[in-house]
């Protein structure tokens, strides 16, 4: 009989998953089935595991459960963009995003129920620490969303770019990359970093690293120290110097994220610095409109189109290759943590 401590087959390995399947099959053809039915095919319930025989399934429903977080609110865009509030046993309510693109969908998942790096401009950070998601439970939003969008099968890119500091949570996204390898390629996986030193050497000793992506957002020390506190603790020259050491695959750039604040750090002298910083890097720029909260971020803006597409400009002319990421979620609150304290507002609400 089930209970809420029965095994998870979410998030297993094959070696667990065959200990669980041995007592009852001892053929190892079988545990390899129950393992691709999760982990590739992913399947919510073991009903439609239909190449098991009857008797299996019943006898593995009666000490196992397939678990994935349960959808508590969506909102959708009008350009197509979902944002999903996904909720955990323990209560835990963290986000993820669909963004459909041209010829694939975007999936941005969560690595912690929170974030405790701070950055001024990110409600997660807001918001406060939360716990580590296991890999398990961070590869259940994958199947949560693939299944409720109809996209099993589907061309996907997986960023993690949602609520926390993947860096931070090191075990978990590393379990979370070898199940998501299952379908998905590791060139199309991104995990993105405020610029967590010691991560990145462990990132980089990675078999199969994913692509990586860095969480800059200023062009001088102090300027970042203001915007992400952690910088204090890992300077901007000790990070870049880490940056030119990672190991690049033949084809890879790293992604330097740069969100845009007016007034902030959007200046032509601070274009003018991040060429500068960034030499010798093989590297791509993502210019972030900075997507407002009013109830969390207030006081912060996104600069006019002018002044970024001046900032865009500059870079362009020296050789920067630079892209402006426009949001394509404004609407359903798609910034990390947006969704999240609306919530959170919500349930607090009299």
């Amino acid at each position: 009989m089930q209970t809420q401590t029965s095994p998870n087959l979410v998030g297993a390995s094959r070696a667990e998953i065959a200990a669980l399947v041995g007592d009852l099959d001892p053929r190892p053809y079988r545990a390899a089935q129950v393992y691709r039915w999760v982990a590739r095919r992913l399947a919510g319930s073991l009903d439609e595991m239909t190449n098991l025989p009857k008797s299996l399934r019943e006898s593995l429903a009666r000490s196992v459960v397939i678990r994935d977080p349960e959808i508590v609110e969506v909102r959708r865009g009008d350009e197509g963009t979902a944002k999903f509030a996904l909720a955990h046993s323990d209560g835990a309510v963290v986000e993820a995003v669909a963004m459909p693109m041209e010829g694939h969908t975007t999936l941005c998942l969560s690595s912690q129920a929170g974030c405790a790096v701070g950055c001024v401009f990110c409600v997660t950070g807001i918001l406060g620490a939360g716990r580590n998601l296991s890999g398990g439970e961070i590869f259940g939003q994958y199947r949560a969303i693939m299944r409720h969008q109809g996209l099993v099968g589907a061309p996907v890119n997986v960023v993690f770019m949602g609520m926390g500091e993947p860096l931070l949570n090191l075990p978990g996204v590393t379990r979370a990359v070898e199940l998501l390898s299952e379908t998905v390629s590791p060139r199309r996986i991104t995990v993105s970093t405020s610029g967590i030193v010691p991560g990145l050497a462990k990132l980089a000793a990675l078999d199969r690293r994913p692509k990586l992506a860095v969480s800059l957002n200023a062009t001088t020390q102090e300027q970042r120290e203001r915007l992400m506190p952690i910088a204090a603790r890992w300077p901007l020259d000790e990070l870049l110097a880490a940056l030119r050491a990672f190991p690049l695959e033949r084809g890879r750039r790293i992604t330097f994220e740069y969100v845009m604040m007016a007034g902030v750090n959007d200046t032509l002298e601070d274009a003018r610095r991040l060429p500068r910083l960034l030499r010798g890097i093989p590297c791509k720029v993502n210019l972030i409109p900075l997507n407002p909260d009013a109830r969390y971020l207030a006081g912060l803006a996104a600069p006019d189109e002018e002044t970024i597409s001046a900032f865009a400009g500059v870079l362009a002319a020296a050789h920067v290759n630079v892209t402006v990421r426009w949001s394509k979620g404004r609407d359903v609150a798609a910034a990390c943590g947006q969704l999240r304290g609306q919530v959170i507002g919500e349930r607090a609400a009299p």
